[in-house]
């Protein structure tokens, strides 16, 4: 009898929880319904994806790492041949051991000067040249992604039997991950490399610019850059399945060694590096303080962290929103690195990727933060982002620490992540009528 009640009182509770739990999401999906600011956003972005491909008016190149992130929104907007013409210059370009370069620029605009850009022609290539950033690990990645997204949203799998320079777009794909395994691969820690960089940034510390290894290169390991080959990983094997028995062992190795070497349980963050050859930074500087945002954002969408720890992460973010005076959870990282540790001079602290704060990294933790079921969360925390574009009307590239717009005013990559954010808040809003 008592067993019975008891089984009795714990179905009402639960079915009470879940009839609250009900309501509370058909009042929020009213209010998505209703949120006139988003859709004012979602206006904008079209119109700013619209108007071209280079990463927002301060830049001439079309960025891979920007074009991944606007691409799905490219695919609604511009003729199929077009998004497929822009992805084929990046093979074109491809090197011959499979990597790819950051963007590409038309020729008559490529200026080679030292201290400069150290442009790549090829003959496959007639109209554009190229650059690396060699610094950075997350260009093969970011290709792969940008294809995947393109096939998804239009359905042309036939595009991955294109032929470049007489090699199909899927064995380039591949040639692009063997890359990484072969020249960006450390065997001790079993993960990707690259320079010391903050975050997710471009900008090693070393040089006044930053952006190719030196001599003075600190080599490193951080969660970004291998977080990203997670995903592109996911993305090979579903485009092409019977590449799943060379790449699912490594996948499962990658996100296994990242968890082991690059988790610190106790604090429950990613620790911002591993050095391979000793750290860049001075001795009574503890790096391991610094929470990165946008590393976290990526390895969430890797499926590295559970739904719980991913609450614990955006706690944590809109605590460090409100330790530093940021408007936004796109805040990079917290603390900052100090200032002078960066030779580049908007490496200052709140300058830049050294805690800038960016819709470009923010929406993505806003999409994960969705997908995770945390919708209520996101919901408040992507309007002061849509606040900003449209006070600002425009998408800028990054913020500074008292939310005033800095860099380009029509980054496509914050509109791309905004706009899929907001399809992701409709299609909640939909399936709770």
């Amino acid at each position: 009898m008592i067993k019975n009640l008891l089984m009795t009182m714990i179905i009402a509770t639960a079915l009470a929880a879940c009839a609250t739990r009900s309501g509370s999401d058909q009042t929020l999906a009213a209010r998505i319904n209703q949120d006139t600011l988003m859709q004012a956003v979602k206006s904008m972005a079209k119109e700013t994806v619209k108007s071209g491909f280079n990463a927002g008016d301060g830049y001439g190149e079309v960025w891979i790492r920007d074009y991944n992130t606007f691409i799905t929104l490219a695919t609604e907007l511009h003729p199929a041949e077009t998004i497929r013409e822009n992805l084929r210059v990046f093979f074109r370009l491809q090197g011959a051991d499979g990597n790819i370069v950051d963007g590409f620029i038309p020729k008559v605009h490529a200026r080679d000067s030292d201290g400069g850009y150290a442009y790549r022609y090829t003959e496959l290539e007639p109209d554009y040249a190229g650059h690396k950033n060699t610094v950075e690990t997350d260009q093969e990645s970011s290709l792969v992604q940008a294809v995947y997204k393109y096939v998804i949203k239009s359905g042309d799998k036939a595009f991955l039997q294109d032929t470049v320079g007489g090699q199909t777009v899927a064995k380039r794909l591949e040639n692009a991950m063997d890359f990484l395994m072969e020249e960006r691969y450390n065997t001790r820690y079993g993960l990707l490399w690259g320079a010391t960089t903050a975050d997710w940034g471009d900008v090693q510390p070393e040089h006044p610019w930053g952006v190719y290894l030196t001599d003075s290169t600190h080599y490193a390991i951080d969660i970004y850059d291998n977080a990203m080959f997670l995903i592109a990983l996911d993305n090979l094997m579903e485009l092409m399945p019977g590449t799943r028995p060379k790449w699912e062992p490594i996948r499962e190795q990658i996100a296994a060694y990242c968890m082991e070497h690059l988790w610190d349980g106790e604090w429950q963050q990613f620790i911002p590096h591993i050095y391979l050859d000793g750290s860049p930074f001075p001795d009574d500087f503890n790096e391991r303080d610094i929470y990165y945002h946008g590393g976290t954002a990526v390895a969430i969408e890797a499926g590295l962290l559970s739904k719980t720890q991913v609450k614990d992460a955006l706690d944590r973010m809109v605590d460090n929103v409100r330790a530093s005076g940021a408007a936004t959870i796109g805040l990079t990282l917290y603390p900052t690195y100090p200032a002078g540790t960066f030779q580049n001079k908007g490496m200052y602290p709140y300058g830049y990727q050294n805690g800038g704060d960016w819709d470009w990294f923010g929406g993505r933790m806003i999409q994960q933060l969705i997908r995770f079921g945390l919708v209520a969360e996101a919901y408040e925390q992507v309007q002061p982002m849509l606040r900003r574009a449209v006070d600002n009307n425009g998408f800028y590239e990054w913020y500074t620490v008292d939310n005033q717009p800095k860099g380009s005013g029509t980054f496509r990559g914050a509109a791309g992540v905004l706009y899929d954010a907001i399809l992701m808040f409709e299609d909640f809003a939909a399936a709770r009528p």
